[in-house]
């Protein structure tokens, strides 16, 4: 099955998250309007979560092949 192309790079999605969360904050949607706010909110969330893992398995794998360094846990 092919994959889905990302419609946003991380910034762009972020962005638009952003800008999503305050137009609800306002609170000034309709039920509706807020349910499909939402949905979109959280499929940029996803999108964000997808790309921050991948830059981290991508990073992991080029410490793991250049050098001896161990990579260490951010608490």
């Amino acid at each position: 099955m092919p994959r889905k192309k990302q419609a946003y790079d991380f910034e762009s999605a972020l962005t638009a998250l952003q800008k999503l969360v305050e137009t609800m904050e306002k609170g000034d949607l309709s039920l509706e309007d807020s349910l499909a706010a939402f949905e979109q909110g959280i499929k940029l969330t996803r999108e964000c979560q997808t790309m921050l893992s991948k830059a981290e398995q991508k990073v992991q794998l080029l410490i793991s092949k250049n050098s001896g360094i161990e990579a260490q846990p951010l608490e």
